[in-house]
């Protein structure tokens, strides 16, 4: 394969302009792959800051019949997968000599880990977040603003991720040589999909140990929701070599990029997009903030495309009907985007499941 490709996806599309800054990235995290100290320290921040390994759970009453992991996800510091990414790339910055961060979230929970790492660090953090996710995902807001964080809303279009990512990448075109930019997702230009996919791989390696712990044996399923894909990717690379283990990522249903989409160009990079005949990026919902975005990283095309994954979507009332019924069965309260992959457990074949919960809901609630 080759680099920054995945099959026919991937790659850059991006001004000229930033190009030196894509160069220099992709060399210091070529570098710092080499170098144990990085990995020393980037371990031992996981572990005495983030809490990791997170823990797997066997549920007790949700799924009847199976046998259902969760691995939690929820329970990593700042309460998601986010702080895996943020952490390695913190570091990254750093070695780069960057002192200036900007981000994009949707969900607010990328904002969250993206300030949580500035404030570790001592960086200056600006984190632009769509109108109407800063209103439905409110207590993320006032969580980045108490980290020391700017928090930029955004006005047009959707109000949501996607015009989010649209104006980080502006901010970082004017300001490249000072600043960072923090995807917080397997989206963009190369290097990023890599990128962060490797530092979210420590889901997938931690999960298959500990299912052999527990179990003797590998889960028939693994499962995870999809929006731009981090939680999925980092799930699935555990797995990927393991051909009896089913891979399985759930779409929101008016955001189905893999399921409904066609190929073409967003935010630097080719994959699977909501788009019309003329390519232009169709708009996408889901009452899961983190699914609200018209693509998808371009590797999840491509294990699409050889079928080595798998995806469906689910229905905003199928997710909060999931997310009420974790609650009261299990006494875990989720957030809305895996609520989407815990709603198809159900009907999938296989005794042994494992699903990604990768984020907690307390954010969720007021919309809930």
């Amino acid at each position: 394969m080759t680099v920054g490709l995945y099959g026919a996806y991937g790659g850059r599309y991006v001004p000229e302009t930033l190009i030196p800054a894509l160069d220099e990235l992709a060399l210091g995290w070529e570098e710092a792959r080499e170098d144990d100290g990085f990995h020393g320290e980037l371990h031992e921040l996981l572990t005495t800051f983030g809490g990791r390994p997170t823990p797997l759970t066997l549920t007790g009453r949700f799924a009847a019949g199976k046998r259902l992991y969760l691995k939690r996800e929820d329970l990593l510091h700042t309460g998601a997968h986010k702080l895996n990414n943020t952490l390695g790339q913190a570091l990254l910055a750093r070695r780069l000599g960057k002192q200036r961060i900007v981000a994009e979230t949707g969900a607010g929970q990328h904002g969250v880990a993206t300030a949580t790492v500035c404030a570790r660090f001592g960086f200056d953090c600006v984190v632009y977040m769509g109108a109407e996710d800063m209103d439905r995902q409110r207590p993320n807001v006032e969580r980045m603003h108490l980290l020391g964080a700017e928090v930029r809303p955004v006005e047009f279009g959707t109000k949501t991720l996607r015009e989010a990512t649209s104006e980080a990448i502006r901010d970082w075109i004017s300001n490249v040589e000072t600043t960072h930019y923090l995807i917080g997702s397997c989206v963009g230009p190369h290097p990023y999909p890599s990128i962060v996919r490797e530092l979210q791989s420590v889901i997938g390696r931690e999960a298959r140990e500990q299912i052999l712990h527990a179990e003797r044996r590998l889960p028939d399923v693994a499962v995870a929701c999809v929006g731009g894909g981090s939680n999925a990717i980092g799930l699935f690379a555990g797995f990927l070599d393991d051909a009896q283990v089913r891979l399985l990522g759930v779409e929101a249903e008016e955001a189905a990029s893999l399921g409904d989409g066609r190929t073409g160009v967003l935010h630097g990079a080719r994959s699977s997009l909501l788009a019309d005949e003329d390519g232009q990026i169709l708009d996408a919902h889901s009452v899961a903030a983190g699914l609200d975005y018209p693509g998808v990283g371009p590797e999840h095309a491509f294990l699409r495309d050889t079928g080595r994954a798998e995806y469906v979507t689910a229905t905003d009332a199928e997710a909060l009907a999931a997310l009420h019924r974790l609650a009261e069965t299990e006494g875990i309260i989720p957030a809305l985007e895996p609520s989407h992959a815990l709603a198809r457990i159900d009907g999938l074949d296989g005794e042994l499941i494992l699903v990604c919960l990768s984020g907690r809901g307390d954010k969720d609630l007021a919309r809930v």
